[in-house]
């Protein structure tokens, strides 16, 4: 991580500390934990508030190609730098609550890897959030969301209200805070394999 990625995240969160979250970009351990279950196979991942692009570089290295990368960030400069630094993937300058209406309308993805601060929206926007991300989900796709706090960050009652399961894949001391990743998928997967397979 550079002097330069550390001092333009530290900017920007004094310019936005609850959109931003933290003073730091996430390390590589975090990003290891983020990635641990995607791989080439997973097809098209969409990921949310990359920031300098951290948890993208460690996509790329579990063998998604960049074009099968889209990036939504809020951030103007954010969003600037991954232009550059990943020019093969779809980079959309954009309020997450708003993605749907725009050039995401059609897409459809393996997974979404999540870096924004879920503990500093309001329950009805994460509801909301999840639930316009799994009508955009492969049936075996997830949801990875890492967190600082010590669980969760979806409230239970919104995982029950759309039949989604959360579960810890990790934690990790070696980051700045320490923070937990959870999987967060549909919780009647084996009822969806079965239909799957009736429908081939």
């Amino acid at each position: 991580m550079s002097r330069f990625d550390r001092r333009r995240f530290l900017l920007a969160w004094l310019r936005a500390p609850l959109r931003i979250a933290s003073i730091t970009p996430s390390g590589s351990r975090l990003a290891g934990l983020m990635t641990k279950e995607i791989s080439a196979t997973t097809g098209p991942v969409l990921e949310l508030g990359p920031g300098t692009g951290v948890f993208t570089g460690a996509l790329l290295k579990r063998g998604i190609a960049e074009s099968d990368l889209t990036l939504v960030e809020y951030e103007p400069d954010f969003a600037a730098l991954l232009e550059g630094r990943f020019p093969g993937a779809k980079v959309l300058q954009l309020d997450v609550r708003e993605m749907w209406r725009g050039g995401l309308s059609g897409s459809f993805f393996g997974g979404v890897v999540s870096g924004l601060p879920l503990l500093a929206m309001r329950p009805d926007e994460v509801h909301a959030l999840l639930e316009g991300c799994f009508s955009k989900l492969r049936p075996y796709g997830a949801f990875y969301q890492f967190t600082y706090g010590p669980k969760c960050p979806v409230p239970a009652e919104i995982l029950e209200a759309l039949g989604l399961v959360a579960t810890r894949i990790g934690r990790t001391l070696r980051n700045i805070p320490p923070a937990a990743v959870y999987r967060i998928s549909r919780r009647y997967q084996p009822l969806l394999q079965i239909e799957q397979q009736r429908a081939s």
